[in-house]
């Protein structure tokens, strides 16, 4: 199990986010256009996310509050073209489908997304990702509020749920 703590934001500064990301030689893993189809499941949230740079099976908790955000995340890395998304679709139903724009960068264990996301606008997320335990909760949420601040996110900013939330409530 990963964990990751996050911080999703509105944003109407990008390329002042980039700027500041290329400023601390992060590293830049490109554009990924991502389609992320969200499961009807009792527990959680469950997506699949394809896109042409990640394709994962997603499963995770995570609490909707503003600011940074701890989630417990299970991934499973999937194949593009194969039956996986048939074999969902027809056993758990689909919620709902989230399409965007994602750049996403990286600096050690922090990943940045500047995203675009279609019928909702721009955001930036932060992700302080400990994969195997080392790091703890403490420390990523130090990391995720250095760069909330670095980047100069308003708290009134701030989103306390997912994407798929949000275009739920449109």
């Amino acid at each position: 199990m990963i964990t990751i703590i996050e911080i999703k934001a509105r944003s109407s500064n990008q390329d002042k986010v980039r700027d500041i990301l290329k400023g601390e030689g992060a590293d830049f893993k490109g554009l990924d256009i991502q389609t992320d189809t969200y499961f009807r499941v009792p527990h959680g949230r469950l997506k699949l996310r394809e896109g042409n740079i990640e394709n994962n099976l997603i499963h995770y908790d995570r609490p909707d509050q503003t600011g940074p955000k701890q989630s417990s995340v299970l991934l499973y890395r999937s194949e593009p073209g194969s039956n996986l998304k048939a074999i969902l679709m027809k056993s758990l139903g689909v919620l709902v489908v989230v399409e965007k724009k994602r750049e996403i960068y990286y600096i050690k264990n922090i990943k940045f997304h500047i995203d675009t996301v279609a019928g909702l606008g721009e955001f930036i997320e932060i992700e302080a990702i400990d994969e195997d335990g080392s790091i703890g909760s403490e420390r990523l949420q130090e990391q995720c509020e250095q760069y909330l601040d670095k980047f100069y996110i308003d708290k009134k900013d701030l989103i306390d749920c997912s994407y798929s939330d949000l275009i739920l409530n449109i």
